[in-house]
């Protein structure tokens, strides 16, 4: 095994969230190396965003409405005082990303053009030319981190371990590089690691991303915070591609209707009714297809033929699959989005273990419960990247690295078999029986294939909505489809090799 030692932050992930702490980091002064398996804006999901960055911005909005808004999607766990924190940043941070060249839409007046979105009062989502907000701002992102002399980057190094020392402190990682191993101590860890879509074989992300980060951090002693929690985007276009692209909810916040093959809306006749919360508008659609009524997104009269320039992403990926929305309702189906839960982390990045900060999706800061509030995701990303770049900074290192054992990859079938169970059992709508019936699938896959992390990340996800016997926010469990009188949280720590055990 190759060993480097690097004199600063490590940061494993390249997204939004992971390059917002690098830029802060440098910007303290300290060298700061970022690991990533693929080049810049590919392979994270903040480059897939089409909606847009939540945010005050406007004089009828204010960030104490925008916490209430979130606190009332996340149906009972959200973080009242994280919450705050990210709201009250909303402005800055866009402004920030906007200095850095990100070019949300403006109005003639220099204002930032904003739009509705389901489940927030006002509209409040700031966008980029319509649904191309993420790979906007990223790259604004990415030209900062190129142009900054203190940030090395790696684009071809995936995590398989974190190193810890005798005390348990997180002082590096071991990354693979092609077919060599490395091992890289450094004086904090910074995991940006992304979600974990790429456990369901229906998902909106980049099915790279397994939620292994969340897996190695919960081996090293992390405790992980309500991992059953995953959102399932109602509007994906089932045009059979893997991962399947996403139509917006922008286009139903432009009046863009939900419909069943034979034109009858799926939630209501209300103008509104289609811009309930994201679990109950996939529940609509799962159902639909479910009964064989099929569900379709019909956009014609509410954007037709102003598609190809105001949602010019959503329309060339129907294009590419053979679909004229301009012409045609868009076939659709409820797909994985995004990991609410992940590992425990405050508001700058500090998690249960010394030395390990965790920031974006891989993170559970508290701030989206059990249902995130829509386009809250890019926000977090940058607010709280930043935050943790400032925090870890600071940090000094601290002891000799342990020998770390390197846990193996899942086969590609037995990856597919689990992606196939994960979306049937672990999917919009859940079980007791479907969820055993993973928990014994994922037993015989790690019997056969050895303790993989993305089998760690599966268990902890199905095992957490096994035990919570009720339905709130996007877990949903039909033999338990009432809401429980206390909202608890799902805290788990593992204590022995795999074996999950609930924190105290």
């Amino acid at each position: 095994m190759n060993r480097t030692r690097h004199d600063g932050p490590l940061i494993v992930g390249a997204g939004l969230a992971g390059l917002s702490a690098a830029l802060e980091a440098a910007k303290a002064g300290a060298k700061v190396l970022v690991v990533t398996p693929e080049p810049l804006l590919n392979a994270c999901s903040s480059a897939w965003a089409q909606g847009g960055m939540a945010a005050a911005l406007t004089a009828v909005d204010s960030a104490e409405l925008h916490a209430r808004d979130t606190q009332a999607a996340g149906a009972g766990l959200v973080d009242p005082g994280a919450t705050r924190t990210l709201t009250e940043a909303g402005r800055e941070t866009v402004e920030w990303l906007a200095a850095l060249g990100a070019p949300f839409d403006r109005d003639a007046d220099g204002g930032f053009v904003v739009s509705l979105e389901a489940a927030h009062s006002v509209p409040r989502v700031a966008r980029v030319g319509g649904d191309g907000a993420g790979r906007a701002i990223l790259s604004a992102v990415v030209a900062a981190v190129r142009a900054e002399k203190l940030i090395e980057v790696w684009d071809d190094a995936r995590l398989k371990g974190l190193l810890q020392d005798a005390d348990g402190r997180v002082v590096g990682a071991v990354v693979v590089r092609g077919d060599r191993l490395v091992e890289i101590t450094a004086t904090a860890v910074v995991l940006a690691t992304g979600g974990a879509g790429g456990l369901f074989a229906a998902t909106t992300t980049p099915a790279v991303l397994k939620g292994e980060g969340m897996a190695l951090a919960a081996r090293a002693g992390a405790e992980i915070l309500d991992p059953e929690f995953v959102q399932f985007h109602p509007t994906a276009i089932d045009a059979g591609l893997d991962p399947a692209p996403l139509a917006t909810e922008a286009l139903r916040g432009e009046g863009a209707r939900l419909i069943d093959g034979q034109g009858r809306f799926l939630l209501g006749a209300e103008n509104d009714a289609d811009l309930k919360p994201r679990d109950v508008v996939a529940r609509a659609v799962h159902a639909a297809r479910a009964e064989g009524r099929g569900a379709f997104l019909d956009a014609r009269t509410a954007i037709g033929e102003a598609f190809p320039h105001e949602f010019p992403a959503v329309f060339a990926a129907c294009m590419r699959s053979g679909l004229d929305p301009r012409v045609s309702p868009i076939p659709v189906m409820a797909a994985c989005h995004y990991h609410m839960g992940g590992i425990a982390a405050d508001a700058d990045g500090r998690t249960t273990v010394s030395g390990l900060y965790a920031v974006g999706e891989c993170a559970a800061t508290g701030v989206h419960g059990a249902n995130r509030l829509a386009s809250n995701s890019l926000l977090e990303a940058a607010a709280f990247g930043r935050r943790a770049g400032v925090a870890a900074a600071l940090e000094t290192g601290g002891g000799r690295p342990a020998p770390v054992g390197i846990a193996p990859d899942l086969p590609e079938a037995a990856m597919a078999e689990l992606r196939t169970a994960m979306t049937a059992h672990a999917g919009v709508v859940r079980d007791a029986e479907g969820l055993s019936a993973l928990i014994a699938l994922i037993d015989r896959l790690e019997t056969k294939h050895g303790p993989a992390a993305v089998l760690l990340a599966a268990r902890l996800i199905a095992q957490a909505a096994l035990d919570r016997r009720e339905s709130r926010g996007g877990h949903y469990r039909s033999d338990y489809p009432q809401t429980a009188a206390r909202a608890d949280h799902t805290r788990v720590r593992i204590t022995r090799p795999a074996a999950l055990e609930a924190a105290e």
